[in-house]
């Protein structure tokens, strides 16, 4: 079961949006980025984030998180930040890295532009995360060839 709910003039930019697929994931669309949040109550489970360089997930929840990316993609609201990015590169597979697997904790992590409120420095753990709507092509082409490969 999807929920939309869509505010704005014809959910232009700028509008919000939420979407809820399972108990795991949130979607929600402001100012041309998505922002996911991860429903575990487990803390060990919870993404990591390093603001501004990448993040990291467990690896049992990439297949799951592969279809969110999808869904993302198929939103007017990345439609539209993708015509109206000056950058026509954003989306290329390259301004991510290749999904690198952690056997100390499990956990596959992407280097990229992904960001969350903490500059800190290093991974944390984050309930939510944000990446630009133009870099999601990006990224679900590093995720897929991720799992395939495994």
């Amino acid at each position: 079961m999807t929920l939309e709910i869509a505010g704005g003039r014809g959910g232009w930019p700028g509008s919000f949006a939420v979407a809820t697929e399972n108990a795991r994931w949130t979607r929600v669309y402001a100012g041309g980025s998505v922002t996911f949040g991860h429903l575990v109550g487990d803390d060990y489970r919870t993404p990591r984030v390093w603001s501004a360089h990448g993040f990291g997930l467990p690896e049992a929840d990439l297949a799951g998180f592969a279809v969110q990316l999808a869904k993302v993609m198929k939103h007017h609201a990345y439609w539209i930040a993708r015509a109206e990015c000056p950058d026509r590169r954003a989306g290329d597979a390259t301004r991510w890295s290749p999904g690198r697997y952690d056997d100390e904790d499990a956990f596959v992590y992407f280097a990229g532009p992904c960001t969350h409120g903490d500059r800190l420095p290093g991974y944390h753990p984050a309930a939510a995360f944000t990446i630009a709507l133009p870099h999601v092509r990006g990224l679900r082409i590093r995720v897929a060839a991720y799992l395939a490969a495994s």
